[in-house]
C-alpha cells in the first residue's frame, strides 16, 4: 500500500510530459550507472532539430521508422497488404477479423498476431511483397517534415523498425538510401516462414549495429529520433547522445512527401490494391467484392449484347467513365474523319491498362463511324483476355520480320492501335517506345492515355494475368482520358528522312508532354526483371 501514492504521482508526471503541448523542450538529466557505457540519452522535442541543422553534419543518425518518418504509425495496412497480395483474400479477411484483438492485447502481442497470420506457411524464396508492393504505400505515407529531419544528417543513417525486416528492407535501402536497417528476422523452416519473429535481443537484424563500429562509421556521437510510444527499442536508443522525440499530435500537421523529393523515383510496383488498406477501407473492400463480381458480369454482358453507343452510355452510368480530348477547334476531328475514310491509320498510344484500345475505340465513335475496322496489336495479353476482347486483337510474335509483315497487312485492312511500350506503367512515366511501328507508315496519330482506378489495379507482373479484366471491371469507378494529338507531319516520319528511333522518341516526347509524364529509357524487360524476375513472356 505504501507504493500507491508514489505510483499515482509518477503517472501524473508522465501524463503531463506526454500530453502537455506548451512545453518546448523535455530534458532528462543523465544518470550515472555502474557501467561507464550505460548512460541515458538526453530527450528533446523534435522542433529543436530544425534549429540545429549544423549539429547533424557528419553525425550518425538512428531513427524509428514508424514513429519518426511515417505520417501514420499504424502498421496494420502493411500487414494487410502482405496478407492479401502474398497469402490471398481469405488470409487478409482473417487478419481483418482479428484486428479488434490486435488492438486490445498491446503492441508487442498485436504485432506477433499480425506476423503469424500474414506469414505462416509462405515460401521465403518467393516472398516479394516487400520489394514490389510495400514501397509504393510506404512512400505515400512518408511525412515531408520527417523526411527532412532524417536527410539533414550527413553521416551514417540507421533505421529501426517494429516490422519484420523483410517487409521494409528494400524500401529503406533502395528508395531512401538508408545504410543500415535494424528489425527482427522471421523464423524459417524448410524454406517456409513459421510466422514467428526472433527475439529483439537475439534477432540478426539488431546485429546491424555491430557492423557499423567495425567499419569505422560510428566514431562520432549518435543522434536519435524516436516517438513517445516506442516501447520496443529503448535499449537500442540508449547508445544515443541525444534523442529527439516526435508526438502523434505533431505528425498530424505533417505534409505528404512530394514525388519530386523521392531519393529514387518509384516507377514500377505490383499488387492488386490501389488504395491504402486501413481497417475501415479494408472492411469496405470486402463488403464491395460481392457487389463488384455482380457488377463485373453485368458490365461484360451489356457491353457484348447492346449496340455500341448504348453500351457506352450504360457503362458510364455504372461508373466506367471516359473522356475524349481533342485539343483544337475541330481541325483534328475533321482530319481524322477524312483519314479514317481512306483507311490505314496507325494510332500510337501509351499503355496504362489492358482496356486502353477498347476505351480508344469507344472514344473514336465520336469522330469516325463505329463500323470502320479497328484492330489492337498486343504484346502479352492472356489467351482468356483475347478471347473476350470486344475488338479484334492481333498478337505480336516478337519476331521483327514477322511482326512487320503483320502490321503492314493489318494497315491494309483498316486502322490499328498499338502500344509500343509493350507493357503497362502505373506511375506518371513513359517507358521506351519500340520503333517497330515507325517503319511501316507515315499516317501516325499519337494518343495520350491516362487511367485512374478507385480500388483494384487491372494489371500485374507477378500475378495471374487472366484476372486482369476481372479486377479492372470490379472497380466501383474508373476514369480513362484519351487525348488525340495531331497527326505526325511527314517530315517527322521515316518517309520524311527521320530514323525509326527518332520517330519513336519524338512520339514518346509528344505523349509525355501532353500527359506531363516523364520519359524514360526503361523497357518491358526491365519492368518484369524488377517485379517478377523474368522477361514477361506470356
Amino acid at each position: 500500500m505504501a507504493g500507491k501514492p508514489y505510483n499515482f504521482k509518477f503517472f501524473l508526471f508522465m501524463q503531463k510530459v506526454l500530453f502537455t503541448r506548451t512545453w518546448n523542450k523535455i530534458y532528462i538529466q543523465r544518470k550515472a550507472s555502474s557501467s561507464p557505457h550505460a548512460s541515458q540519452p538526453d530527450f528533446n522535442k523534435y522542433p529543436f532539430l530544425g534549429k540545429g541543422q549544423g549539429t547533424l553534419l557528419n553525425k550518425t543518425l538512428m531513427f524509428h521508422m514508424e514513429g519518426a518518418l511515417l505520417k501514420s504509425s499504424s502498421v496494420f495496412p502493411y500487414f494487410l497488404l502482405v496478407a492479401f497480395e502474398a497469402g490471398g483474400p481469405l488470409r487478409a479477411f482473417t487478419l481483418l477479423l482479428l484486428y479488434p484483438i490486435v488492438c486490445l492485447v498491446g503492441k508487442e502481442w498485436g504485432l506477433k498476431i499480425m506476423v503469424f497470420v500474414c506469414f505462416v506457411g509462405l515460401k521465403e524464396a518467393s516472398f516479394s511483397v516487400g520489394r514490389t508492393v510495400l514501397p509504393k504505400f510506404l512512400l505515400e505515407n512518408v511525412g515531408n517534415e520527417g523526411f527532412d529531419m532524417v536527410m539533414k544528417c550527413g553521416g551514417t543513417k540507421i533505421a529501426v523498425t517494429d516490422m519484420p525486416r523483410v517487409m521494409v528492407d528494400c524500401f529503406l535501402k533502395d528508395y531512401l538510401r538508408i545504410e543500415y536497417v535494424v528489425g527482427r528476422e522471421l523464423k524459417v523452416v524448410c524454406g517456409h516462414f513459421l510466422g514467428l519473429m526472433e527475439d529483439i535481443k537475439t534477432s540478426s537484424g539488431s546485429m546491424e549495429l555491430e557492423k557499423v563500429p567495425r567499419e569505422g562509421k560510428m566514431d562520432s556521437p549518435v543522434i536519435g529520433i524516436s516517438c513517445f510510444n516506442n516501447s520496443l527499442h529503448h535499449q537500442l536508443f540508449s547508445c544515443c547522445e541525444v534523442v529527439y522525440m516526435v508526438s502523434e499530435a505533431d505528425k498530424k500537421n505533417w505534409q505528404t512527401l512530394p514525388r519530386e523529393k523521392y531519393p529514387r523515383p518509384l516507377i514500377f510496383h505490383d499488387g492488386r490494391l490501389s488504395l491504402r488498406p486501413t481497417p475501415i477501407a479494408t472492411l469496405f473492400i470486402f463488403m464491395w467484392i460481392p457487389f463488384g463480381i455482380f457488377l463485373l458480369l453485368v458490365r461484360a454482358i451489356v457491353f457484348f449484347l447492346l449496340p455500341y453507343k448504348l453500351s457506352i452510355l450504360f457503362l458510364h452510368f455504372t461508373g466506367l467513365r471516359g473522356t475524349l480530348i481533342i485539343p483544337d477547334d475541330g481541325r483534328v476531328s475533321n482530319e481524322l474523319k477524312q483519314l479514317s475514310k481512306e483507311g490505314g491509320l496507325l494510332y500510337v498510344c501509351n499503355h496504362r491498362t489492358l482496356l486502353d484500345p477498347v476505351y480508344l475505340s469507344m472514344g473514336l465513335v465520336q469522330v469516325r463511324p463505329p463500323s470502320l475496322s479497328l484492330a489492337a496489336v498486343t504484346y502479352s495479353l492472356s489467351r482468356v483476355t483475347e478471347l473476350f476482347a470486344p475488338i479484334r486483337t492481333v498478337r505480336l510474335t516478337r519476331n521483327r520480320e514477322k511482326d512487320s509483315k503483320m502490321i503492314e497487312k493489318q494497315l491494309q485492312q483498316g486502322d490499328i492501335v498499338i502500344c509500343p511500350e509493350g507493357t503497362t506503367c502505373r506511375e506518371p512515366y513513359l517507358l521506351r517506345f519500340s520503333p517497330l511501328f515507325a517503319e511501316k507508315t507515315d499516317r501516325i496519330v499519337p494518343v495520350a492515355i491516362d487511367f485512374h482506378v478507385s480500388m483494384f489495379y487491372g494489371t500485374t507482373a507477378g500475378g495471374y494475368k487472366s484476372l486482369d479484366p476481372v479486377f479492372l471491371l470490379m472497380n466501383p469507378t474508373s476514369h480513362c482520358s484519351a487525348t488525340i494529338l495531331e497527326k505526325l507531319p511527314k517530315s517527322y516520319t521515316c518517309k520524311g528522312g527521320k530514323s525509326k528511333f527518332e520517330v519513336a522518341n519524338h512520339v514518346q516526347a509528344l505523349i509525355g508532354k501532353a500527359l506531363n509524364f516523364e520519359c524514360t529509357s526503361l523497357t518491358r524487360k526491365d519492368k518484369y526483371m524488377i517485379l517478377a524476375g523474368n522477361e514477361g513472356i506470356v
